[in-house]
């Protein structure tokens, strides 16, 4: 495989291009409109541009994206994620097109990609699932028997899709008929597939997800776990690894569980097995995504494998270079999504151009972006723009490393979720690990973060004085408790 066409934008599309040249792999960037001045395009060897700014007249033109790749006589197409990343026809197109697809087959992606299908694949396996009814219901008094069984709070739930659309909480019998109505009508909108599934509604929930890595020769390999439970409306905002709940016992459960998911489908490739664990940390399974993570950096600072490098060798049909044995994670890695939206306003999403960008350089800080001073966050696409990872030989020392990144980061122009992360990373009970997917409703507040902001101009103040004084600050730090805590 000698050229590769990655088939994305932004942050994605500049990481896979960095593992390409450290493997001597010309690569090929597509582009649209409004990404021409994106970082992708400058890094490739070669640039294209798409289509419009719509995604639907660029990003997700396959038809396109594989005449390109002939002109430019492409090996491999690697999708990223998002756009056709989860594309079973897609993958079909760029296969019958004599093109290699980095990622698993188009039967895997089918059958991972309805819930329902999947729970009934992975039952054989013995994987543990959310108890409910894993077919598709339409008669409202069967819906009614399963909840009743089951037990109320329940879910109704999209077969289709995720991103939380197609998804009703149902507290009581009697909002059942009209939340199970609101559910189909929304997956048909967003999927073009009212299909919906019912199963009890896990209360205080973690979210914890398996990184896999399996080749074509029948060899999978668990690579440790996530921990994602930081999310507003069921999108992830923080990731670490390793999770600091799971014991060594329920780690190895939960990876088994995982393979057998891979193995339930003939999984190749780098995938993630996501699965919800209770308070009582019985685990079930949720769904697996058929591709990279937006988050597999924190499992490459712990494992010290480059994923993409492993999707690109298992693409040409190598071995895994790795048995389970020689997974032996090191440290504790966090991830902070940098997002353009306003935390105190309910996160409501925003464009602008960065006036001033100036990240944190220190070893222990990997930072995935491809924005500058000058760049203009677009409208069309998702509104994440970097990526901060911070690792630590430990937990708490990554804690404070992610604390002391996000006050040397500075970012002016746009809003972002800098100010969000420090909350997080400072409040007791994520220090304490105990948290779960409910952690911004019952923690968070606009006013939390701007009390922290106060905090930090006291300090600032505090700095100031003693320098102008040219007093000694470990003296007075030690006689200020409260200002030790909020330095961090």
């Amino acid at each position: 495989m000698k050229k590769i066409l990655i088939a994305n934008r932004g942050e994605i599309a500049v990481r896979i291009i960095k593992t390409c040249q450290k493997m001597g792999i010309s690569s090929v960037a597509i582009y649209s409109e409004a990404d021409r001045d994106s970082k992708h395009v400058q890094l490739a060897d070669e640039a294209v541009c798409i289509g419009p700014a719509a995604s639907s007249e660029s990003y997700l033109k396959g038809d396109k994206i594989i005449a390109i790749c002939k002109k430019l006589k492409v090996d491999g197409i690697h999708p990223g994620y998002g756009f056709l990343s989860e594309n079973a026809d897609f993958v079909k197109s760029v296969q019958q097109a004599g093109i290699q697809f980095i990622g698993p087959s188009a039967e895997a992606i089918d059958l991972m990609g309805s819930k329902i299908a999947s729970k009934q694949a992975v039952e054989k396996y013995g994987v543990p699932l959310v108890p409910g009814i894993n077919h598709a219901v339409e008669d409202i008094e069967e819906a009614k028997t399963v909840a009743d069984q089951i037990g109320y709070p329940v879910l109704v739930k999209a077969s289709a899709g995720g991103g939380g659309k197609g998804m009703r909480i149902v507290e009581k019998p009697a909002d059942l008929e009209g939340q199970m109505k609101t559910a189909q009508s929304e997956a048909q909108s967003a999927f073009g597939d009212r299909s919906v599934f019912i199963e009890k509604f896990v209360t205080k929930p973690r979210h914890i997800e398996i990184q896999l890595m399996a080749d074509n020769h029948g060899n999978v390999v668990y690579l440790m776990e996530r921990e994602c439970s930081i999310q507003r409306r069921h999108q992830k905002l923080i990731e670490e690894a390793p999770s600091a709940v799971l014991s060594e016992e329920l780690r190895e459960k939960m990876g088994l569980a995982a393979v057998n998911v891979a193995k339930a489908c003939n999984y190749s490739g780098a995938g993630t097995v996501e699965f919800l664990i209770d308070a009582d940390h019985h685990f079930y399974f949720l769904e697996m995504n058929t591709r990279l993570q937006v988050e597999h950096p924190v499992t490459e600072l712990i494992t010290g494998l480059d994923l993409v490098e492993q999707q690109i060798k298992v693409a040409r049909n190598e071995k895994l270079a790795f048995s389970q044995d020689d997974i032996k994670p090191h440290g504790h890695a966090i991830e902070l999504r940098l997002t353009a939206e306003e935390p105190k306003q309910d996160f409501v999403p925003a464009i602008g151009t960065i006036e001033t960008y100036n990240p944190p350089t220190d070893e222990y800080v990997r930072l995935d972006d491809f924005v500058y001073p000058g760049y203009t966050i677009p409208i069309y696409y998702d509104n994440m723009f970097a990526k901060l990872i911070v690792w630590g030989e430990n937990r708490a020392q990554a804690i404070q490393r992610m604390i002391e990144a996000i006050n040397q980061f500075e970012i002016k122009g746009i809003p972002t979720t800098l100010d969000f992360g420090r909350f997080v990373m400072q409040h007791p009970k994520f220090i304490e690990g105990d948290f779960d997917t409910n952690f911004i409703s019952n923690y968070y507040t606009p006013e939390g973060i701007k009390e922290q902001d106060q905090s930090l101009l006291e300090a600032a103040a505090l700095f100031s004085y003693l320098e102008f004084n040219e007093h000694k600050i470990p003296a007075i730090a030690q006689q200020d408790s409260n200002w030790k805590k909020r330095k961090g």
